[in-house]
């Protein structure tokens, strides 16, 4: 079989089409996966529709191009130099790709190349389009090729739709590493209702939080983020007195740590918010991307020792590190529910997680 089927944009705002396209080969440090599923991303129809307008320096592939982040299936065939996989292996593609070459690609450190790009998405940087054309395929389609140093082995308990999930916890859990959290100490999760939100709580959970503490407007989806762990978890309602006073009733001397994961659209007045209830010696990383500016003042920041840090997506070996909490039973991703779409439902799909999406449902194409 030498072509495929695979969900392309032909222009920007456009729908997806699925054409009929040469299957790929791959280089002698890559592996082609036969695709089983990848994941629908809420933001997707945003990147596709607005970004240009949005975000021009965030690039996109060349159109038409295959899309489709979150990608998990099985090795179908290995490059002349990978001695590492062979075909039938139960893999999951990291689509964040760096220049190969940096300082930072060299030491594993792919998110901080200036040349990162997540495959089947959108790019960081100028360099992205010379990435997009060394791996123009992505997870709407029925193939894909990846350099093996993207590859994260998945145990067989580990379902290739809830695979599809770990971009959003990947992210959290990066977060999480550089937040420090260690047990019994506590965590603010602002936010914590959406698709990133409900991953974060999960992950801080199996790091051995004494709270957590999740923050969001839906009522619904405290009540089930709290039946998590009734005894860990504690909502705070967003609309009601601020964030910051309902946390320090609770623990006076603030929060360890806070994971904003708030979107773009958000506003800005729930971050300052949430910052002031952390307490000395803290720290808050940024996850979500709320437009700013935020401000800070820089002499309270001092005097109580906080820290504001910025964490983009995850490395492969840290997805290697969440797959084998997953495996232990750490890790428990039985509360996330999944909703499968045929490729040629990708339209459709875009549109019900934008009406219909919640934190706990896994939207993702599944591959027949």
């Amino acid at each position: 079989m030498t072509m495929m089927q695979a969900a392309r944009l032909h222009e920007i705002g456009g729908k997806f089409v699925v054409d009929e396209v040469p299957r790929p080969t791959p280089g002698p440090h890559e592996v082609l996966v036969k695709v089983e599923a990848s994941g629908v991303i809420p933001n997707l129809k945003n990147v596709t529709t607005h970004f240009p307008e949005w975000y021009p320096f965030l690039p996109l592939p060349a159109l038409p191009a295959i899309f489709g982040l979150d990608s998990a299936g099985t090795v179908a065939a290995v490059g002349s130099a990978v001695t590492a996989f062979k075909p039938g292996d139960r893999v999951y593609v990291n689509p964040g790709v760096g220049c190969c070459e940096c300082r930072h690609c060299r030491e594993g450190d792919a998110p901080r190349c200036e040349a990162y790009t997540f495959m089947g998405y959108f790019g960081f940087g100028p360099g992205s389009q010379k990435v997009f054309e060394r791996y123009p395929y992505a997870g709407y389609g029925q193939y894909m090729t990846a350099h093996g140093h993207s590859l994260v082995r998945l145990p067989d308990c580990l379902s290739f739709s809830e695979a599809t999930r770990f971009g959003y916890l990947g992210t959290a859990y990066a977060a999480i590493r550089k937040a420090a959290l260690r047990p019994s100490q506590n965590i603010l999760i602002l936010g914590a209702s959406g698709t990133l939100g409900v991953g974060a709580a999960l992950l801080a959970l199996a790091f051995g939080a004494a709270r957590v503490l999740v923050a969001a407007r839906d009522q619904a989806a405290l009540e089930r983020l709290q039946a998590l762990d009734p005894r860990r978890v504690v909502p705070i309602h967003i609309g009601e007195t601020t964030i910051h006073e309902q946390v320090r009733a609770l623990l006076p001397a603030g929060v360890d740590s806070m994971l904003d994961t708030l979107g773009a659209k958000a506003p800005t007045e729930l971050s300052v918010d949430a910052m002031q209830a952390v307490g000395r010696g803290g720290r808050i990383v940024q996850i979500g991307g709320v437009a700013g500016p935020i401000p800070i003042d820089p002499h309270p920041f001092m005097c109580a020792q906080l820290q504001y840090i910025g964490s983009l997506w995850f490395t492969t070996r840290e997805g290697e590190e969440m797959a084998s909490m997953v495996e232990s039973g750490i890790l428990d991703l039985s509360q996330l529910e999944a909703r499968a779409y045929p490729l040629e439902q990708l339209n459709e799909a875009l549109d019900d997680i934008q009406a219909q999406g919640n934190g706990f449902t896994n939207f993702h194409i599944l591959h027949q």
